[in-house]
């Protein structure tokens, strides 16, 4: 069974998005997955966020953002907040790293692809340093 990832920011809608659309892009499904959730989902994924991930082959367009409920983390191992401060879900039991990423929302598209090519950049890493990387 795979390693589950929660990849988790308020309103699920575009730095959550971005980073388990780039982890499930690079790790070998078969040892880790991820997911993306917000503490307070918005009706859908940033106009400007779609756009940026679509420059670089992955389409957001028909994502929805979810809630992050206990049932969702059940099956997970990792928790990985962005920039949600005092609101960043607290999941016990999950090994948990935080990245202070800027929200895109509304960010005109140059910081856009800056936030998105810094989330790419740090997933990488991160698949790398658990062994995770698919070929």
């Amino acid at each position: 069974m795979p390693t589950v990832v929660i990849f988790a920011c308020i309103h699920n809608a575009g730095r959550s998005q971005m980073s388990a659309a780039f982890f499930n892009a690079l790790a070998d499904p078969a040892r880790a997955l991820a997911v993306s959730a917000g503490t307070n989902p918005g009706e859908r994924v940033h106009p400007e966020v779609v756009a940026a991930m679509r420059e670089v082959g992955i389409d957001l367009a028909g994502n929805q953002p979810q809630r992050l409920t206990r049932e969702l983390a059940e099956g997970a191992s990792w928790l990985v907040t962005m920039g949600c401060g005092d609101e960043c879900p607290v999941v016990p039991g999950l090994r948990r790293d935080d990245w202070p990423l800027p929200d895109p929302k509304g960010q005109p598209v140059e910081r856009v692809r800056e936030i998105r090519d810094e989330i790419r950049d740090r997933v990488a890493a991160f698949v790398d340093a658990q062994g995770w990387r698919g070929r």
